[in-house]
């Protein structure tokens, strides 16, 4: 099958060089990939948009890949191929990832068959794509980052997207208080939605005074932050003793009290979901399947997109008034 395959051509978004939105080409002669022994082939249905493909894109990340490539790594279909060693798959599973090998802005594409996971019937393929980066990085945060624990409080600072939504469903079912904010009216109800105890507007000019408000003294006890170069010197006010703040997402620098630090001996911690270990990735995997079987993990799909409008995508994940839900590519 997988032979075969590889005499076709597909359709795949290309980056050629570094920058804005406007380098992503879709280009219809892309040779399918073939899987290596122990990778799979995936037919792909959806694929998740995540912010840090943007910063990727521009060059301006960490970890830059080698040009040309397909970005992309959530994506969810149907299993194509198989390499020789994998037993795990077989043509026609339903399944998502959280990595690939050869891009997920395409129509096929390879994965490592240890990233690979078996799709739920009760997800469709769009909440399949919405699992990978986004579930993940929340689980990570909270529990291998953030030791967060059962009776403690949570704020989740962006709330309405796609790691935030994850993070507060996670949150809850793992018996946190869970509190979110979000910029829209529509944006608040999702992340009541989806198990905040509480949302509130970080639009609104005395927000921050309204959890303040709303937590008493005790302040709280994790903060899940997705744009700490605007909220980490805030964030540091809202803490509890021995408090942590998780910086999930940045967008540039911001400057900070240390003393504030000091004054409740909190924390601040970077995450990295490309940075966990195997153990770590394992024990991820085993509770988000756990909460896809439990029916507490639903991903909530926002704006969708065909393969055409990858460059709209990428604008609008940056610059939309306000997530509800994750972006996908179908």
């Amino acid at each position: 099958i997988a032979m075969a395959a590889t005499r076709n051509v597909m359709r795949a978004v290309r980056v050629l060089e570094f920058g804005g939105p406007e380098v992503l080409k879709l280009q219809s002669d892309v040779l399918v990939p073939h899987p290596k022994e122990d990778q799979v082939l995936i037919k792909v249905h959806a694929c998740g948009v995540n912010p840090v493909e943007t910063y990727i894109r521009s060059g301006n990340y960490a970890r830059k890949p080698a040009l040309p490539y397909t970005p992309g790594s959530d994506v969810a279909g149907v299993i194509e191929g198989v390499g020789e060693r994998v037993t795990a798959f077989k043509k026609g599973d339903r399944v998502f990832t959280v990595a690939t090998i050869s891009g997920g802005y395409a129509d096929y594409a390879v994965a490592a068959a240890d990233r690979v996971f078996p799709l739920s019937d009760k997800l469709d393929f769009r909440q399949g794509a919405a699992i990978g980066i986004p579930y993940f990085t929340a689980y990570r945060a909270l529990f291998q980052k953030g030791r967060a624990k059962a009776g403690e409080s949570v704020l989740v600072h962006g709330a309405s997207g796609g790691v935030g939504i994850a993070t507060c469903q996670i949150a809850r079912a793992y018996g946190l208080k869970v509190l979110g904010t979000a910029g829209t009216e529509e944006g608040m109800n999702v992340v009541l939605r989806n198990g905040a105890h509480q949302a509130f507007n970080h639009r609104e000019a005395n927000y921050i005074e309204k959890i303040k408000e709303y937590t008493g003294m005790e302040g709280v006890d994790v903060i899940i932050e997705m744009l700490s170069n605007v909220n980490l010197a805030a964030d540091l006010q809202l803490l509890a003793c021995a408090g942590r703040v998780l910086v999930v997402g940045s967008r540039g620098p911001i400057e900070i009290n240390p003393r504030d630090t000091m004054n409740k001996e909190s924390s601040i911690i970077g995450v990295s979901w490309f940075l966990a270990t195997e153990e770590e990735r394992q024990e991820c995997a085993a509770a988000l399947l756990d909460g896809i079987e439990a029916g507490w993990l639903k991903p909530t799909v926002g704006s969708e997109y065909p393969l055409e409008k990858v460059a709209q995508a990428h604008k609008d994940i940056i610059h939309c008034g306000g997530a509800r839900g994750k972006m996908v590519l179908l």
